[in-house]
């Protein structure tokens, strides 16, 4: 069995995935978060789509068994595994306003945004391109009059969602930044690619 690669708390990665190799992205120690986004290799103006995925699925709670699309309706990855069954594709990535406007922080904090940003940035993807992203074991409640509630996430230790790529992308990859996101403390997180 192989060790995964780790992120450590509150960074990020970009890498290749060719079409047909698999993504596992591991929650190691628990209740913690990570954003994901990717890219056509081929054309970068066509991306992940929070929005084609939920529509096509008719469910903003996408599992094993559901397509994520891309902006031009083209199956980007398949969800081929799914241990915890609740993950969010509502919300942006948490970014230096973020922590301005929500929780009233101006001095520096780390974002998932700034972190697909820079990593992404060494494939020419620019920071205006980044997209709501698939955020991996991210509990969010929808109230009846439409509000949101961030929870707790649902995962423990070693609790993993599996995705197989559709098509030759660009993934972009993060331990989640945001206090409310992860239960208010950060953690790593593992992925392997088969």
């Amino acid at each position: 069995m192989t060790t995964p690669s780790r992120l450590q708390p509150q960074t990020g990665t970009a890498f290749y995935l060719n079409a047909g190799q698999t993504l596992r992205v591991i929650d190691l120690q628990g209740e913690q978060v990570a954003d994901l986004t990717a890219f056509a290799r081929a054309d970068t103006t066509e991306w992940l789509s929070s929005g084609r995925s939920i529509d096509y699925a008719n469910t903003i709670y996408l599992t094993k068994g559901h397509i994520l699309y891309s902006n031009r309706s083209r199956p980007m990855f398949t969800i081929t595994g799914d241990d915890v069954g609740r993950h969010d594709f509502l919300l942006t990535p948490c970014s230096r306003e973020t922590f301005e406007i929500i929780y009233g922080n101006t001095a520096y904090h780390p974002s998932c945004f700034e972190n697909l940003w820079q990593n992404l940035g060494e494939f020419g993807i620019a920071p205006d391109a980044i997209p709501t992203t698939l955020n991996i074991f991210m509990n969010v409640e929808v109230g009846r009059d439409g509000t949101l509630k961030i929870l707790p996430p649902l995962s423990k230790a070693g609790d993993a969602l599996t995705l197989r790529a559709e098509m030759d992308l660009i993934v972009g990859l993060t331990a989640c930044s945001a206090e409310m996101s992860n239960n208010y403390s950060f953690k790593p997180i593992g992925y392997e690619i088969d």
